[in-house]
């Protein structure tokens, strides 16, 4: 029995934003479909060392891809030089439940996440978007921009870091991949004055405010995904129109999570899952004055999409170590 070994290097040189996003709409859709098996993250905290673990097993029945990501969160790690986020992708055969592939996942979960964001602002935004605000400026920033990139005609572009130095330094890099200008702010509400808002913090406080949002913004939540993280306030859901990547996972670790707890909003507040508007089953945006939100906790089908994908590239190219198990 053997299996492929993919290291990190190797999947940043296999997997393209447009790859990411081809396979994160078509495991959407399967979602919508309910063709997926996928049962919400499961989490060991870890609160002495201000991290966690999860493990997010998935099976998409329709394309017959199956496997599991092990991820870690740990805010502090940029500290001591290691990525906050890091993960490990096994995908499986459907068949014999034999590993197909091993695969360093940390590019391909900030990718997918950012192909995730691009997905759902298609058909949540304002087709006529050129400005994006974005609060919070690390990797997962630059993935979201990314994406996009791909949908809309991008002419300007306002970071806001609580670190002046990270903010700085993405207006720097977004010059080496967009054609358009980007202001590093003094102030997250200045980011706030824009079509499309991107929010990539672990923050547990909100940090945007309701009054700071205009009427016809749609907003990427995508920092809070474990129980008690938030980013937006709490009274501004209830002014939007809700989109989640998943209604059990996101009730127990989106951006609703918290203003479900304090009863702000009720699971009935959410309007739809990402998918279902994928499936034509509900509608996206409706009018230009639309507030709307999409909240992306990550799903274990975006990964298993997302690395299939790379493994097969990888099996054309001729790309990866194969190791024998037994």
């Amino acid at each position: 029995m053997e299996m492929l070994w993919l290291t990190e290097e190797e999947v940043r040189s296999l997997l393209t934003i447009d790859d990411a996003i081809a396979a994160v709409q078509r495991a959407f859709l399967d979602h919508g479909n309910g063709r997926t098996q996928m049962p919400p993250k499961s989490y060991l905290y870890l609160p002495k060392h201000n991290g966690d673990l999860r493990c997010m097993p998935a099976y998409l029945e329709g394309q017959d891809l199956a496997g599991v990501k092990i991820v870690n969160v740990h805010p502090g790690n940029p500290q001591i030089g290691l990525p906050s986020v890091m993960a490990l992708l096994i995908l499986n055969s459907p068949q014999t439940g034999e590993p197909l592939a091993v695969m360093g996942a940390t590019y391909l979960t900030s990718m997918r996440t950012g192909a995730a964001g691009a997905v759902a602002a298609r058909h949540l935004a304002r087709q006529d978007s050129r400005v994006v605000g974005m609060i919070g400026a690390g990797t997962q920033a630059r993935t979201q921009l990314q994406g996009l990139s791909r949908y809309f005609p991008i002419e300007q572009v306002m970071v806001f870091d609580s670190f002046e130095d990270q903010a700085l330094a993405f207006k720097d890099d977004v010059s080496g991949f967009m054609k358009c200008s980007c202001i590093a702010v003094s102030g997250p509400e200045e980011a706030c004055e824009c079509d499309i808002l991107v929010t990539t913090t672990p923050s547990r406080r909100p940090v945007v405010r309701d009054e700071w949002i205009q009427p016809g913004t749609h907003i990427n939540a995508i920092g809070a995904d474990a129980a008690g993280k938030q980013e937006l306030e709490s009274t501004l859901l209830k002014m939007a129109k809700i989109v989640v990547d998943d209604i059990a996972q996101a009730v127990h670790s989106g951006e609703v999570n918290v203003p479900l707890s304090e009863g702000i909003i009720r699971e009935k507040d959410v309007y739809a899952e990402i998918g279902e508007i994928l499936t034509g089953k509900k509608t996206g945006r409706t009018s230009n004055d639309e507030i709307t939100v999409f909240d992306s906790t990550g799903l274990g089908i975006q990964d298993v999409a997302a690395g299939h994908a790379v493994y097969e590239k990888a099996l054309r190219s001729n790309i990866g170590r194969r190791m024998r198990l037994a």
